[in-house]
């Protein structure tokens, strides 16, 4: 039996969180034993708990922008190597085979590599692109200290190749996986439109996504303005929340909306525990991610739920929209142009009704849970522990 550590970023529930719950909550347990370290406390530490999973918390610092100053960086160094010697001792307590490093925001299992000599696993669901220094130095760092990369998306694995610092036969692709039982076009919606306070005649555009700098929410608002002056009934819905040091732009989005003249057709949310539902309440799923996105979770979500999905042509959306197929992908970071597809699916019902049996097909054949978890199982089997 091959024994796994995992190290994470974070314990809520966005998209990495949700596939590494899936991960390892559906392996193999009679090959694999699986012990799972978080730097603190949040609903994925009770969700793991809830299925018996061995899960702690032991604070270990995540590299984030607010750590690029004098004080920060001395405080990174420090609890790193104090919080890494604690993870070593760990590692020995419960002799762990290999180290599942689920995000490049966790460096810790650089240290572990140097010192215990594990074979550590590097899973990258990051699109690093500024700075670019920070590019350079992540992508080196994959390719130093892992024994195997996986990428969540053909789009990640050449963004990592193209840095000229890592191996192309070290990194392999992976795509994450959703539970079709979980997020599914039958799921019950009528309590939202109340919930809301949308009329149930209406058109319901949404998106959800971590309130931050490029996730798109301020595009997805202008392009939905011109929309709601020529329709009225046609609601746009935001649900996300903020990173704790981030309020600030959540306070800007709801600024932006106080000032749109469609202030009462504009719903944001925070981050809900009924985010399969609400998926299924949207018409139209909207994810205009300003910067490259990898592989978001929250598309093959919406895609189980039987949606047509607009986005910008980059990044790993591209591999899960086919154009006119399931959905359209618009010119990156063009709200107009957004705008204009989203228009095209809000006037014609049979387009948006064949194009979410199209995402549901496509989630079944590409993105399955199943397929996601054995193709992990393979790739450990790869490492010798």
């Amino acid at each position: 039996m091959k024994k796994i550590l995992y190290l994470h970023a974070g314990a809520e529930m966005y998209g990495a969180d949700k596939v590494l719950l899936e991960l390892v909550s559906g392996i193999d347990k009679s090959k694999f034993e699986c012990t799972i370290v978080l730097p603190n406390d949040g609903v994925l530490v009770k969700a793991m708990k809830k299925k018996g999973l061995n899960v702690s918390i032991i604070p270990y610092p995540i590299l984030r922008r607010k750590i690029f100053s004098p004080i920060g960086i001395i405080k990174y160094a420090f609890e790193y190597f104090k919080y890494s010697l604690m993870l070593i001792k760990l590692i020995k307590k419960y002799q762990i085979d290999i180290i599942h490093i689920n995000t490049t925001a966790v460096l810790e299992g650089i240290l572990i590599k140097i010192i215990t000599r594990k074979k550590v696993l590097w899973h990258v669901h990051e699109i690093i692109t500024q700075p670019k220094f920070i590019y350079k130095i992540i992508s080196f760092l994959v390719n130093k200290f892992s024994d195997k990369a996986v990428a969540v998306s053909k789009a990640t694995k050449e963004h990592l190749i193209n840095s000229g610092l890592v191996d192309r036969k070290k990194v392999s692709v992976i795509y994450n996986g959703v539970d079709g039982e979980v997020y599914s076009p039958f799921n019950p919606i009528d309590y939202l439109y109340s919930d809301f306070n949308i009329p149930t005649d209406s058109i319901v555009v949404g998106m959800i996504g971590r309130v931050n700098s490029w996730k798109g929410q301020k595009d997805f608002i202008l392009a939905m303005e011109p929309l709601m002056k020529e329709n009225k009934k046609i609601y746009a819905v935001l649900v996300g929340g903020v990173f704790e040091d981030e309020y600030h732009f959540m306070d800007d989005l709801k600024q932006i909306i106080q000032n749109s003249k469609f202030e009462e057709r504009f719903i944001v949310s925070d981050f809900r525990d009924d985010i399969a539902n609400i998926h299924n309440f949207f018409d139209i799923f909207v994810l205009p991610s300003t910067s490259p996105d990898p592989l978001p979770t929250v598309v093959l979500e919406s895609m189980a739920s039987g949606k047509p999905v607009v986005g910008y042509r980059h990044g790993g959306v591209t591999e899960m929209v086919v154009e006119n197929q399931n959905g359209l992908l618009a010119n990156p970071n063009s709200p107009k142009d957004l705008g204009n597809k989203i228009q095209q699916l809000i006037i014609d019902t049979n387009k948006r009704k064949k194009f979410g049996e199209n995402s549901l097909e496509r989630q079944k054949k590409f993105f399955d849970k199943k397929m996601y978890i054995y193709n992990f199982e393979n790739k450990y089997g790869e490492l010798e522990g």
